[in-house]
């Protein structure tokens, strides 16, 4: 799906500015000084993007006016080290790295107002420690393979995640989880399972979230495994801005949340169309989850494709798997009544492949492709249709 940029001078010049800011990790206004500890010791599996997770934190720091004191010796915990820091990050530790008498020292650290920002493995360290599980929010489970993923950005005023688009496509390496944060943590973004292979939650997939917790912060990410994860700006954006949230820089509401984001709610629902252009490509195939069929209309303008979703829902969202046969042009339209119809998104120029298409939420029972002008001289041929909301 394409979209025209606005071509002015004053845009252009914006949007290089911004740039700047995203890949150097600068923030538009000077944080006081204030020190972060980046602890990094593993007991189990070690990554190799460690080194280059500790240069990303340093040069966000020298951006940003803090000092980052990177450390893999667990002495350091201890209750007059740990107050000289705003935050202490646990860069893709592994397994045991605490004695009873330094997770003390962080309780308290913690219970003092102290900040604590975990990275991906961070969640598969110290699974006997309770205190810590409630800290980081949820401990590993399981991964599949390193593989390309859409993770759903829930919360876009949250400094960590305002930057980022409804739908992010990366590569990493994919946590499960053995418990769901949410109703204890803030979710910020999730993983949806439909676009990549070995998830295990389901619909509500958290990947990265906030919280208060006893006394201090915590802010997670479950992305961070890669190498590149680290020199890729929206990752590095993402993770400054939960550093400083964390350290009390910058406002953003982590109150736990206890409804999930939008899920699909189109899957299996009643199908109808305009027309098809044969028994074998009936409407019911675009709602069946299966990417080997698919609804074709007949070959001409206009045409529409409908669900019924059993119900009035919330809905924010649609993602359209196209054929060969697309639209060049065509809206997205909701209804109460099957009869009264409001157009909630319109394109013009789709250049076909999956448009994934966010809009203000909006309460509808109906929701409808309306085709009005074809890119080739076949119909409209849609290997999926899905709707998403609450």
């Amino acid at each position: 799906m394409r979209n025209t940029p606005r071509k002015t001078g004053l845009a252009i010049v914006l949007a290089l500015t911004l740039m700047v800011s995203l890949v150097t990790g600068t923030s538009q206004a000077a944080d006081p000084p204030y020190r972060v500890m980046v602890f990094s010791k593993t007991a189990g599996f070690r990554h190799d993007a460690i080194p280059a997770g500790i240069q990303a934190l340093r040069d966000f720091g020298s951006a940003n006016n803090f000092t980052v004191d990177a450390t893999e010796d667990s002495a350091r915990f201890t209750t007059a080290n740990l107050a000289q820091y705003k935050v202490v990050v646990f860069l893709n530790t592994t397994g045991d790295v605490l004695n009873g008498t330094q997770q003390t020292a962080f309780e308290q650290y913690i219970a003092g107002g102290g900040g604590y920002v975990g990275v991906h493995a961070a969640a598969d360290t110290e699974y006997d420690w309770p205190f810590y599980g409630g800290l980081v929010g949820a401990y590993f489970h399981s991964h599949p393979a390193i593989q390309q993923v859409t993770v759903r950005v829930d919360d876009h005023v949250h400094p960590s995640t305002a930057h980022l688009p409804g739908a992010w496509v990366r590569t990493d390496e994919l946590y499960n989880y053995r418990t769901n944060p949410r109703g204890a943590a803030k979710v910020l973004a999730r993983l949806d399972e439909s676009t990549y292979s070995g998830g295990n939650m389901g619909a509500d997939h958290p990947i990265v979230w906030c919280q208060n917790f006893r006394g201090g912060r915590s802010w997670y990410s479950g992305l961070g495994h890669t190498q590149a994860s680290y020199s890729e700006v929206n990752f590095r954006t993402m993770l400054l801005g939960g550093i400083r949230w964390v350290a009390g820089m910058v406002p953003g509401d982590c109150a736990p949340d206890t409804q999930p984001g939008p899920t699909l709610l189109s899957r299996g629902r009643p199908a109808t169309a305009s027309s098809a252009e044969n028994a074998t490509y009936g409407a019911a195939n675009a709602v069946d989850g299966n990417t080997g069929t698919r609804w074709s209309s007949q070959f001409a303008d206009p045409q529409w494709i409908s669900v019924d979703l059993g119900q009035t829902r919330s809905v924010s969202r649609v993602r359209l798997q196209w054929e060969a046969a697309y639209a060049r042009a065509y809206r997205i339209e909701t209804s109460a009544d099957n009869a009264n119809w409001s157009t909630v998104n319109t394109q013009s120029a789709s250049d076909g492949g999956t448009d994934d298409i966010p809009f203000t939420a909006t309460n509808a029972r109906y929701v409808r492709v309306y085709g009005n002008a074809r890119a080739t001289a076949w119909g409209y041929s849609l290997w999926e249709f899905e709707v998403y909301g609450t």
